[in-house]
């Protein structure tokens, strides 16, 4: 491969630059490390020395004398200019203590050895890891397997997941069960002349459990699984990308059948706009991505099954036939789904036999599996908090708010005033739902303040599964949001910040009747907004001109100035049980739907 081909060079080239630096500092830096002290001085100090038999070692050249002199305490070398002196020689002689010499220093082979060669190369290798450990860190990964796909492998035994497993994704499972058919009995596909879809794209929001499913799947048909991010081909150096793409299909060719699972697709996967200013790594590992899985052969059973949240942003090459060849949804749980999804997860913690996951499944409507465990964990938790052995529904239900709005803030510190503000408030939501047709039963109110910020809350919970809207309903729900603001004005004559979420609900709600539902007296049935990211949030995106943009806003705020009207004079039809409901609610701070609906239907008969 070329990358590890440069990588080879890199090696090499350090290699040889580490050898030459190494020579140049024995040649030019050596040298003077080991050149021993020389002081100067004049002929007299040398010939006095000379007469005291204190020099033990001289050297004699043209113009100059060096001499060592030996004491008690010390031993120095002098250096001192030539005199013309012919008897020198032959004193020097007579001197029985004195050596002639070429070179004072006192060689050491083993230290120049040591110095000169091994200390700088050790040095160059210690230089080369800590490069090599920083380039690591900056890749996100070990910079030394250049070209390495890093996937992990996994076995039955390692994940240990069977569809038994996977609750509330029906639909994809039976979509799935055909690949794990072909990868158990190949050969009845192939007797028909039938290939396996090359490729199964998993859809959907975050936490609906589509690595979960791939991890069934594999379980399901016992063989290997590799598992890799998206986010692990994206590299620092161009082309690193596309080697990890390679190593990763020859090692799966080598081990089929098997599951190749990369989470994440769309980061390596988004479209390509022909800009040449983008991410060429990026497109390099796509491109490279679209190659590999049309040379590979569907019938040795290697499945490549990927995950993401944005299937709009993929490059169609990547979804055509051939490569990815199905798409399955993974949507969030219907009811059925949300109570199937707790008992599987409520398995692994002890619980009460009473436990009624039904009504826990119709109070978390919207909710993935992940938030559904999450819920499960959070039940333990408190029962274990509360010095129970066992969960039992009450846990449930106080999981549901915790997930939902937080945990309580127990130590709260609220007036009075600004207590009854907020119980008129919510009592306000409570009894506009209560007297319209089209909104769902209230199941709990409380002025508990919440660490997500809310101060209180009324929650509804519908009898039945919806998956419509009707226009009704929908003025419904913003007649309701409106209610708390309603009730802050009918009886303090004043608003407050409370209502600020309310606004932005109702608002959310009015304008997608407008844009995008067609329960627009203006518009009739036209697309005003287009979403993006639909499992993401569901971002939204204006497409008209300007004036029909003000012609929306003035829409919307007819919708909602009725609404507020109307659940205004609700209130005002119903006061007494207004006052009666919040002055209940500020004794007991947290009352049930059963309670609320008692007590209003009293007053009715009264």
């Amino acid at each position: 491969m070329n990358n590890e081909k440069n990588f080879t060079k890199h090696i090499i080239g350090f290699i040889i630059s580490s050898i030459l630096l190494t020579v140049i500092f024995n040649m030019l830096i050596m040298p003077q490390l080991t050149k021993p002290n020389i002081k100067e001085t004049n002929y007299s100090f040398f010939l006095d020395k000379l007469e005291e038999g204190s020099i033990t070692m001289v050297k004699v050249e043209n113009n100059e004398i060096q001499f060592k002199v030996e004491s008690e305490d010390k031993k120095q070398i002098y250096s001192t200019g030539r005199m013309n002196d012919p008897e020198l020689v032959n004193r020097l002689h007579k001197d029985k203590n004195v050596v002639f010499t070429e070179n004072f220093q006192e060689s050491n082979i083993f230290m120049e050895f040591l110095v000169g060669w091994i200390l700088p190369l050790v040095f160059f290798i210690i230089l080369w890891n800590i490069v090599i450990k920083g380039m690591s860190k900056r890749m996100g990964g070990n910079a030394m397997s250049f070209g390495k796909s890093n996937a992990k492998i996994y076995v039955k035994a390692q994940t240990g997941k069977t569809f038994a497993d996977v609750a509330g994704q029906d639909e994809a499972k039976e979509a799935l069960v055909e690949i794990v058919d072909f990868l158990h009995n190949p050969e009845k596909y192939a007797e028909i002349g039938a290939n396996l879809p090359k490729g199964a794209l998993l859809v959907g929001p975050p936490g609906t459990g589509k690595t979960l499913l791939a991890q069934a799947v594999a379980g399901e048909a016992e063989v290997p699984f590799f598992s890799i991010s998206g986010s692990e081909f994206v590299e620092m150096f161009v082309g690193m990308g596309a080697a990890k793409v390679r190593d990763l299909f020859k090692q799966a060719a080598e081990k089929a059948p098997c599951i190749v699972f990369i989470d994440e697709i769309d980061t390596i996967g988004k479209k390509r706009d022909g800009n040449f200013s983008g991410n060429d790594e990026r497109e390099q590992t796509l491109n490279q991505l679209l190659t590999e899985m049309d040379g590979f052969d569907g019938t040795k059973g290697v499945v490549i099954l990927a995950a993401t949240n944005r299937p709009e942003s993929l490059d169609p090459a990547l979804l055509r036939p051939g490569r990815f060849d199905r798409r399955i949804p993974a949507e969030l749980p219907d009811l059925n789904g949300r109570e199937a999804i707790l008992k599987v997860h409520a398995k692994k913690i002890k619980t009460e036999e009473s436990i009624d996951y039904n009504a826990i499944a119709r109070a978390t409507a919207g909710a993935s599996g992940a938030e559904l465990a999450n819920i499960i964990n959070e039940a333990a938790l408190r029962a274990v908090r509360n010095n129970r052995k066992i969960v039992n529904q009450s846990d449930l239900e106080e999981s549901v708010e915790v997930v939902i709005a937080g945990y309580q803030r127990k130590n709260a510190v609220i007036s009075q005033k600004e207590k009854e503000i907020i119980a008129y408030h919510e009592i306000g939501h409570a009894l506009v739902a209560a007297m319209q047709k089209s909104s769902a039963p209230v199941h709990k109110i409380t002025i508990v303040p919440r660490t997500s910020g809310a101060l209180g809350y009324t929650m509804q919970v519908d009898e039945d599964e919806k998956f419509l809207m009707t226009k009704e309903e929908a003025l419904a729900r913003i007649a309701t949001f409106t209610g708390g603001r309603s009730a802050e004005e009918l009886v303090f004559n004043t608003c407050t910040s409370g209502a600020s979420n309310d606004i932005e609900q109702a608002t959310k709600i009015a304008r997608a009747m407008v844009t995008r539902f067609g329960m627009s007296n203006t518009f009739d049935m036209v697309a005003l907004e287009t979403v993006t990211n639909q499992y993401l949030g569901g971002d939204t995106s204006l497409a008209c001109s300007a004036e029909t943009a003000a012609k929306v806003d003035a829409e919307v705020n007819d919708i909602i100035r009725k609404s507020h009207q109307k659940a205004m004079q609700i209130l005002k039809d119903n006061v007494e049980k207004l006052h009666e409901l919040s002055a209940f609610l500020l004794e007991r701070e947290t009352i049930t739907g059963e309670e609320f609906m008692a007590i209003l239907n009293k007053e009715s008969n009264n």
